[in-house]
């Protein structure tokens, strides 16, 4: 019953927002600026009869989607790694620590000026999207780590454990709840990043091209879609993310306050 409601409380919460942006589309009234019945309708041409270039919604998502994936997966072969030995080697961290964190502030849009001059094709958006989903999953990673319980460590040696054995059976388990947070705000940094990779392409196809082709023909109604998709499309990530982290770790209750 309780799921009943909330799902209930979010469709009219949809309702809402909906017939709100419809009204303030005929107050304002402001050349370009579509209603939501407008950009449903962009929505349903991209998806059945395709775009100026004749690519359909489902093609610019799954581009989008593979482009994301593979400069993901690079940020977890990349920065898991690196997160567990700077967490567990402390000259490792004093080392690396005045180069990482000067280059994490950085933000990934920087680097597209760079990602132009020495890369090509698919490669420009891997390399923007691996730097917005690194840092976010190195850090935690780290942080995962560090809040190891240092009782169970000292248990383990009490009863004779080797360091590779306190590694690999309790510093690094007690950190893949923190790695998996990691893994998650990397995807979605990542798949935020999607749109400005994509503008430095010379490729018509994926989500934030998409929205920049029709930015300059002034149809917000498509770029106001492509927007949508791209949120819709991340929150699915997000919520696949969570039921496998959920899946996971069982052992953690939810703390809920009625």
């Amino acid at each position: 019953m309780k799921y009943h409601i909330n799902y209930l409380f979010s469709f009219l919460s949809i309702i809402v927002f909906l017939i709100l942006w419809h009204l303030f589309s005929i107050i304002i009234n402001i050349p370009y600026f579509p209603s939501p019945i407008a950009v449903i309708k962009a929505i349903l041409e991209i998806a059945l009869v395709g775009d100026v270039d004749k690519y359909t919604l489902a093609q610019h998502i799954y581009v989008s989607v593979e482009r994301v994936l593979l400069g993901f997966f690079i940020a977890i072969i990349t920065a898991i790694p690196l997160g567990l030995i700077i967490g567990i080697k402390p000259l490792i961290k004093d080392a690396l620590t005045p180069i990482i964190e000067p280059i994490r502030f950085i933000p990934p849009i920087a680097w597209i000026p760079l990602a132009i001059v020495l890369l090509v094709g698919i490669t420009r958006y891997i390399f923007v999207i691996w730097v917005g989903a690194f840092f976010p999953i190195l850090l935690n990673t780290i942080a995962g780590i560090k809040r190891t319980s240092n009782i169970l460590i000292q248990m383990a040696k009490s009863f004779g454990s080797s360091r590779n054995q306190i590694i690999y059976k309790i510093i690094i388990p007690s950190s893949l709840p923190e790695i998996m947070t990691g893994l998650r705000v990397g995807l979605g940094v990542g798949w935020m990043c999607i749109v400005a990779a994509e503008m430095i392409g010379g490729e018509p196809i994926g989500l934030g091209r998409l929205i920049i082709k029709y930015a300059e023909l002034l149809r917000l109604d498509v770029v106001i879609a492509g927007m949508i998709v791209i949120g819709i499309v991340g929150m699915l990530m997000n919520y696949i993310m969570l039921a496998i982290e959920k899946r996971l770790f069982k052992w953690r209750p939810e703390i809920t306050i009625t």
